[in-house]
């Protein structure tokens, strides 16, 4: 009885922990494709999970929409929403995964399972009894953590530095002797994308949008009109392409 009783403990215990970990997620990002299917949001798949993660109280985007601002400054402040589908002949099968920035599994659901022949309504019904059953997503009231509190107060600090650089350049207008300030990169942020990130300031406007190479920390990279590679040089990066026969090469800020 005691051995029972103990499992029982545990297991409460663990589900606590899981729970209270997804509480301190405000938001969701669900791929416009998920792997397994050819194109996105076939059948509605990414929609509805987006609906979904809705229902269970995460603010949920797509990561072909434009993003707000709090939502792609940090890449750590969201779950990432992925489906895994084991199929047989006979059946259609899938799962949900939550994963965090870091690429660590969250929690996994139990599988839903669909014996309907047309894909339309087997990935529907399946996916519907997999978040049915995804109990701890039930229990997921967001808690922000104390670090998601003390960002909130980082844009009144900006804004202060802001103001201060404005003083600095009226003076050196007035001819008042003054130290000139150092320029500074804005730093940009990175959204994941399909094979890759998108690179956004705070408006938020698309600057580059950069694309995976099997080398490390090396990405073919597009800026307007520009095609060039982002590569990272002691624990900098750079923009290089060539403009009239000359390599360019230009110090990007990113947070990744």
């Amino acid at each position: 009885m005691k051995k029972i009783l103990s499992i029982i403990v545990l297991f409460v215990i663990t589900f606590n922990s899981f729970a209270q970990d997804l509480n301190n997620y405000k938001y969701a990002l669900v791929p416009a494709k998920f792997s397994f299917l050819k194109t996105a949001d076939l059948y509605r798949m990414n929609t509805l999970t987006k609906m979904f993660m809705e229902k269970y109280g995460f603010e949920t985007y797509l990561d072909s929409e434009i993003l707000p601002t709090e939502f792609a400054m940090d890449n750590c402040n969201k779950v990432y929403v992925d489906i895994v589908a084991n199929n047989t002949m006979m059946s259609t099968k899938l799962k949900i995964v939550l994963k965090d920035c870091k690429n660590n599994i969250l929690y996994t659901s139990e599988e839903g399972k669909s014996r309907e022949k047309e894909y339309k309504v087997a990935y529907n019904q399946a996916l519907r009894m997999a978040f049915d059953n995804f109990e701890v997503l039930k229990s997921h009231v967001y808690q922000p953590s104390q670090k998601s509190l003390e960002m909130i107060g980082e844009p009144a600090q900006a804004s202060i530095k802001e103001e201060k650089a404005v003083v600095v350049e009226e003076k050196a207008a007035q001819g008042v002797a003054a130290t000139a300030p150092k320029v500074s990169v804005s730093t940009l942020y990175a959204q994941p994308i399909a094979n890759g990130f998108q690179l956004i300031d705070t408006e938020p406007k698309v600057i580059y949008k950069i694309y995976k190479t099997s080398v490390k920390d090396y990405f073919t990279a597009v800026k307007g009109n520009l095609n060039g590679v982002l590569i990272s040089k002691n624990n900098e990066w750079f923009f290089e392409y060539y403009q009239n026969d000359k390599l360019v090469s230009e110090k990007v800020e990113v947070k990744f």
